[in-house]
């Protein structure tokens, strides 16, 4: 199911990680399928992206964090051009990864 973003974009969940450590200790990551941002397509401007990853942070992420046991630290945002396993590259989907801390009931953009 799309989810809508500010770019208008067709961009659907694929999955939520919560197990794998990040550099600012408990991370979850939420991965998402965006087909627009391919390379061979012409891509998006990268101001777009980064507008839709922050909506899908502070629209889509946060409310799917639990109010009760511990919070994370970290959520990272990646959206990929097609579904690639978690962790392994590939030259021919075009992927982008954001990282966000909790501050104030909002996330906050932190530069990996």
């Amino acid at each position: 199911m799309a989810i809508p973003v500010p770019s208008g974009q067709h961009v659907e969940w694929m999955e939520t990680i919560w197990g794998q450590p990040g550099p600012a200790g408990l991370t979850v990551r939420f991965r998402f399928l965006a087909p627009a941002i391919a390379r061979e397509s012409g891509g998006m401007a990268a101001d777009l992206i980064g507008q839709d990853m922050q909506y899908l942070c502070d629209h889509y992420a946060l409310p799917r964090i639990a109010e009760t046991g511990p919070h994370p630290a970290q959520i990272i945002i990646s959206l990929a051009s097609a579904p690639v396993e978690f962790g392994v590259g590939d030259p021919a989907v075009t992927q982008f990864f954001e990282a966000y801390s909790l501050a104030g009931g909002a996330c906050q953009w932190e530069a990996f």
